[in-house]
This record gives structure tokens, C-alpha cells and sequence, in this order.
């Protein structure tokens, strides 16, 4: 897929920035919000709904788990449906893999008063190749669309199109569960992902790229792309962790605290792309990290609810630092035709980060209880500045590229 910008001069002769925003890019934001939706609304509340049908925290671990596993399995496949079949075809198999299952619980909700286990994660294994389809193509799209010089203010405005759903989703699931039941929670889902189909009739379909794309095994080895992932997936960790467990260790803050992450995360996200179009978005992932291990730390003191708010506010801008930076990096390694591997891979650093952390915490906090386990989670987040050098080496931006060129 190609981009034509046209750079229009004012009548003093100074140059105006190319457009943002397309019919395509309003198309693709359209999408996005529904499958976000969809998403996020079962991403907190099934694991309580898993805990309280009796199997406990290593049943709530494993709906995230098994969910992130069939979606990063899936993500592998992505890159290739897209050439064969298109962005339009896949990115509708993919909504509809998202919003089908979610009814389905509901169904079973309503005739059997509630799920089995299997059902569940039956569910969520389904839901999560949607969520990698819709993820993958999300961001694939949104570089291909945005000139490059506004690359990650586009990658910004689509993070808080896909985050106001996160904001909002994590701890409505929770909140309408409480209030209304599960049921209904369960359609709200369905239904959000499915309506995400009147947009994507719209997109493109397949397009030929002018060269070989770089294949995911390939993309992995370098180290230009590799670091970048590894600080995001850090990041991804704790939100796997906190999405899963903040609600059963905090208590009644708990979904407070995770609308205060979502709400700082997004604000940030818009901040960081702009920024780094103009600056260089390396140079946000270092401070990304470290705000984020330092909210984390804050959650030791799991019992205090101002400590849990903070810590949330704190990971939450540093999640949407590492986040943006990231994907604008490793975006502007590569040629467009790797714009979908690129995505691919920086969704699958997502989506390990979240299943590992989400599974790994279960098991730990078992033997050394929430706050401890919270303490070792921002420790280990910290590993990834240990091959940080090259993450650190500011890559210029589009524009500066286009000036020396």
C-alpha cells in the first residue's frame, strides 16, 4: 500500500504539514474502536467472572493466558492471510471471530446460569485470534495511510481511538457485571465488534507491495527492531498483571485505578507521537520504562488506595511513552512493504508480555503474596535497559530524513 502526499504552500511560501486524516484513516479508526471495545470490556471482567464460578486465581490467569496465547500464535499467520486474501476480508473474519464468541457466553450465561470453564476459555482461545487480527491490521493500516512525517501522531491519535475503549472497557466490565450481571456485558462485547463490520467493507483490499516483505523470524534477529519490542513487552507485562489481578488484590479502587491508567496512558500516547515526529521518538523509551517500573513499585503498598492510584497514573504514562516510541522506531527501520511484520511483531511483544505476566504472577503471588509479587514485577521490568544501547541511539525523524535527503 502507498501513500501520496501532497505538501500545499501557503502564500507566504512557507509549507504546510501534509493532512492527518483520510476517509481511509476515519475507516480504519472506525474499526479499530470496535474490536477495542469488544476487547476490552471481557479482558478485566472474565477473569472475574472465571474467579467467581469457583476456579479460583489460576482459572482467572488462565483466561488472559489462553486468550494471549491464541493470539500471538494467530499474529504469526496474519502478515501472510493479508497477501492472499486482503486487508478487508481478513479484518471482517476477524471482528467476527471477536464478537461471535462473546454472544455465545451470553447464551450460555442465560440457559445454564453459567459457564463452564471450558466454555470460557473455548471463548477466549476464539476471541483471541480476532483480537489478532484486528490488531495487527490496525496499525499496519494506519502506517501505510498517515504520510510518514506525521507517522506517529496518526499512531497516536489511533492509540487514543483504541484506548478510550480500554479506559472506559476495563473497568466498565467490572462495574456493569456488579450491576447488571454478566450477561449483558458479554453482548455489549459481541455486539461492539460485530458493528466494526460496517466500516471495514470500505478498507482496501489487496495491494501489491514493490518489495518482499521481511519475514517475522528475520525481523526478530534484528537488533535495530528487537530492542524496541523487548521495552514495550516490559511494559505489557504489568498490564497483563494489573488487568488480571489489581481488581482481586485492591479492592474496591481497583477500578478506579485501572480508568486512571487507561485515561493516562491515552492522553499520553497523542503527546508522545507528535513529540516524537519532531524529536525522535528513541529517546522516550527509556524514561517510558523507568515510569513504568516505578508505578509498579508503587503497588507494593497494595493496601493503600491513594499508593494503587498513583501507581496506576504513573505506569499509565509510561505505558503510553513506551508504547507510541516503539512503534514509530521500528516503523522507520523498515521499508513499507514490512509496515504489517513490523506491526505484527510489536503485537506479539504485546501479547507475550501480557500472557506471560498475567500467568507468572498468578503462580508467584501464590507463594509471596500481592505485594511482593508487585515488587519483583518492577525489577524485572527493568531488565530490558541491559541492551538498551541501540534503543537509545536517536533515529531521526521522517521529516529530518526528508531534509538531509
Amino acid at each position: 500500500m502507498t501513500t501520496i502526499t501532497t505538501v500545499r504552500s501557503t502564500t507566504d511560501g512557507a509549507e504546510r504539514r501534509p493532512r492527518l486524516v483520510s476517509r481511509a484513516f476515519a475507516l480504519v479508526l472506525v474499526a479499530g474502536v470496535g474490536s477495542s471495545t469488544s476487547f476490552y470490556l471481557l479482558f478485566s471482567a472474565l477473569p472475574r467472572y472465571a474467579d467467581a464460578t469457583g476456579a479460583g486465581g489460576v482459572g482467572a490467569g488462565l483466561t488472559t493466558g489462553v486468550m494471549m496465547l491464541a493470539t500471538v500464535a494467530a499474529e504469526l499467520a496474519v502478515p501472510r492471510l493479508v497477501a492472499r486474501f486482503g486487508y478487508r476480508t481478513v479484518f471482517g473474519i476477524g471482528l467476527a471471530l471477536l464478537g461471535i464468541p462473546a454472544l455465545g457466553l451470553a447464551l450460555a450465561v442465560t440457559l445454564a446460569a453459567s459457564a463452564s470453564m471450558a466454555v470460557i476459555l473455548t471463548a477466549c482461545l476464539v476471541r483471541g485470534v480476532g483480537f489478532a487480527v484486528a490488531v495487527v491490521l490496525g496499525g499496519a493500516l494506519v502506517a501505510s495511510i498517515v504520510p510518514a512525517e506525521r507517522r506517529g501522531e496518526g499512531l497516536g491519535v489511533y492509540g487514543i481511538a483504541c484506548g478510550v475503549p480500554a479506559m472506559v472497557g476495563l473497568p466498565a466490565g467490572l462495574w456493569l457485571g456488579d450491576l447488571v450481571g454478566y450477561a449483558p456485558v458479554f453482548v455489549l462485547a459481541g455486539v461492539s465488534a460485530l458493528a466494526g463490520l460496517a466500516a471495514v467493507k470500505d478498507l482496501p483490499g489487496r495491494r501489491p507491495e514493490p518489495e518482499e516483505p521481511l519475514g517475522l523470524a528475520a525481523a526478530a534477529r534484528k537488533r535495530e527492531l528487537l530492542v524496541p519490542s523487548l521495552f514495550f513487552a516490559a511494559t505489557t507485562v504489568a498490564t497483563g498483571i494489573t488487568a488480571t489481578f489489581l481488581p482481586l488484590a485492591g479492592g474496591a479502587v481497583s477500578a478506579w485505578a485501572l480508568l486512571a491508567h487507561g485515561l493516562a496512558a491515552t492522553c499520553t500516547r497523542w503527546w508522545a507521537g507528535r513529540n516524537g515526529d519532531r524529536h525522535g521518538a528513541s529517546r522516550q523509551l527509556v524514561p517510558g520504562l523507568v515510569l513504568s517500573a516505578s508505578g509498579i513499585a508503587l503497588l507494593v503498598l497494595v493496601s493503600s488506595p491513594l499508593a494503587v492510584l498513583a501507581g496506576m497514573v504513573l505506569f499509565g504514562v509510561g505505558f503510553g511513552l513506551t508504547g507510541n516510541a516503539s512503534m514509530a522506531v521500528m516503523l522507520d527501520r523498515v521499508p513499507p512493504s514490512s509496515y504489517g511484520t513490523v506491526s505484527a511483531l510489536w503485537n506479539i511483544a504485546y501479547d507475550v508480555g501480557i500472557g506471560l505476566g498475567a500467568a507468572g504472577f498468578g503462580l508467584a503471588a501464590v507463594h509471596t503474596g500481592y505485594p511482593a509479587a508487585f515488587g519483583l514485577t518492577a525489577a524485572l521490568m527493568l531488565l530490558p535497559l541491559l541492551a538498551g544501547t541501540g534503543a537509545r541511539k536517536r533515529t531521526r525523524t521522517p521529516a529530518e530524513q526528508a531534509c538531509t535527503a
